[in-house]
């Protein structure tokens, strides 16, 4: 079999890139980290806030379903294990933050420094009017 020399250019960048297995993981992993954002559990990357839009977390994982069931039967067998994994870990997050309730807004990301120094407020009326 004679390869074109576009063919021979896409092998290259596809071993370059660490093949087919690993477009596959990094596809993965870009809706993973789109969920994780959408679900509130980490900072978006573009405004450094934490931001809750739980339709958007959706959309995520149902992509990742849509693509487990599209590549049934043709994912080696670690790429469906973790593509599973995966799923179990969104859809069991997303269940936990569907109970707190509507999507928060946008929250602003906690310096650790401001809560060390907090002290817990004591209520002073009481020992005042007794």
């Amino acid at each position: 079999m004679i390869m074109s020399e576009n063919d021979e250019k896409k092998n290259r960048d596809q071993a370059d890139l660490g093949g087919g297995e690993a477009l596959f993981t990094q596809l993965v992993l870009s809706f993973q980290a789109a969920a994780w954002q959408h679900m509130g559990k980490v900072q978006s990357i573009m405004t450094g806030k934490v931001e809750r839009n739980m339709m958007m977390a959706k959309h995520s994982i149902d992509m990742l379903a849509m693509l487990e069931e599209k590549t049934k039967g043709n994912l080696t067998e670690d790429e469906t294990k973790y593509l599973k994994h995966v799923l179990y870990e969104l859809r069991m997050n997303y269940l936990e933050e569907a109970k707190k309730g509507p999507d928060k807004k946008e929250e602003e990301p906690r310096d650790s420094s401001e809560t060390k120094d907090e002290k817990p407020a004591s209520d002073d009326s009481d020992k005042q009017e007794k």
